[in-house]
C-alpha cells in the first residue's frame, strides 16, 4: 500500500544530489516537484508501475525486518524489567525499540540495498539500460561483481536509521497508547489504536529523515569499481557532512512529505494488524 509513496520519497532524496543551494532552494527548481507533483511526473515518465518499481525486494524486506523488530520488542522489553505495561517507564521501551530495529535491520539490508537501488532508477532515455532487470538479478549481479560483501552496502546508516526509527516508533506507540488509557480518554480497540499509529508516525518521520536521506544516498552511490577513497561518500559522518554543506540543513529534510505521508499510513496499518492479530490468537495488547 505504502510502496509509491516511498519511491516518491527516494527520488526526492536523490535529487540535485550535493548541488550547492542556499536557504530555501533546495527545495526549489525540482524535477519531482513535491509529493503530488512529483508522483504525477513519475506516472508520465514511467507509467503506473514506476510507482511499484522494488515492491518485491520491499515486501521482502519488511517480511524480515518487521518480524523482527515487533517481535522481539516485548521479549527484550521484559529483559529489562517492564513488568506492567500500563505503567513501563519510557526508556526501556526507547531501549528495547533500538535494540530490535537494529537486529532486525542488520539481517534485512541486503533486500533494504535492492529495494533503494530499484525505487531509484528514473526514466530511461534512449540507450540507457535499467540498473537490474529484476529483483533476483539485482542480488546476482552484486554478489558476482562485489561478492556478499556488496549486499551489505550502506549497512551502518541502515541500522542507525533502524535503531532511530524503532527506538521512536513502537514506544510512541505504546506510550502514548497507555498515557491515553490510563486518563481515561479511550478505551482498548481499533479507534485508540488508530490514535496511537498516528502519534507514533509523526514522530517517526521527525527523527528518521535526516538518516534516511544517508541511507538512501550511501545506498545508491556506484561502488563497483570505484576505489573506496574516489566513492561520493565514505561513510554516513562523510555524507552527513557533504550533504549539509552543498543543500544545507533542509537537504537532510528532503522527501520529508513523502516520508511521513509513508511512515504515517505504514504505521497505522503495521500496528492494527498487529493488535487484530495477538487478539485473534488470545494474546493482550501490545
Amino acid at each position: 500500500l505504502t510502496n509509491p509513496i516511498d519511491v516518491i520519497k527516494i527520488r526526492m532524496q536523490l535529487e540535485n544530489e550535493l548541488v550547492v543551494h542556499e536557504g530555501l532552494s533546495a527545495i526549489k527548481n525540482r524535477y519531482y516537484d513535491g509529493f503530488v507533483k512529483g508522483g504525477a511526473r513519475i506516472v508520465r515518465d514511467e507509467g503506473v508501475g514506476g510507482l511499484y518499481k522494488g515492491l518485491l525486494p520491499s515486501l521482502m524486506r519488511e517480511g524480515s525486518y518487521s518480524t523482527i523488530r515487533l517481535g522481539a520488542y516485548e521479549p527484550l522489553k521484559v529483559y529489562f524489567g517492564a513488568t506492567d505495561p500500563a505503567h513501563t517507564p519510557l526508556w526501556k521501551k526507547i531501549c528495547a525499540g533500538a535494540i530490535s530495529g537494529t537486529i532486525g535491520s542488520a539481517i534485512a539490508t541486503p533486500t533494504d540495498l535492492v529495494k533503494v537501488r530499484m525505487q531509484a532508477q528514473g526514466k530511461l532515455f534512449d540507450g540507457e539500460v535499467p540498473r537490474y532487470k529484476s529483483t533476483f538479478s539485482a542480488f546476482k549481479k552484486i554478489i558476482q561483481t562485489q561478492g556478499l560483501r556488496g549486499l551489505y552496502t550502506g549497512v551502518g546508516p541502515t541500522v542507525k536509521r533502524a535503531a532511530i526509527l524503532t527506538a521512536t516508533q513502537i514506544p510512541s506507540y505504546d506510550h502514548a497508547k497507555h498515557t491515553i488509557l490510563n486518563a481515561e480518554l479511550m478505551k482498548e480497540g481499533p479507534a485508540l489504536h488508530v490514535i496511537s499509529s498516528m502519534i507514533a508516525g509523526f514522530m517517526t518521520a521527525l527523527t528518521t529523515s535526516p538518516v534516511d536521506v544517508i541511507k538512501t544516498r550511501i545506498m545508491n552511490q556506484k561502488s563497483h569499481g570505484v576505489a573506496h577513497h574516489e566513492r561520493v561518500y565514505k561513510n554516513a559522518f562523510d555524507c552527513l557532512l557533504k550533504t549539509l554543506r552543498s543543500e544545507g540543513p533542509l537537504g537532510l529534510y528532503k522527501g520529508f512529505i513523502p516520508n511521513w505521508m509513508r511512515i504515517g499510513p505504514h504505521t497505522i496499518i503495521t500496528f492494527f494488524i498487529f493488535e487484530e492479530l495477538r487478539h485473534l490468537i488470545g494474546m493482550d495488547p501490545v
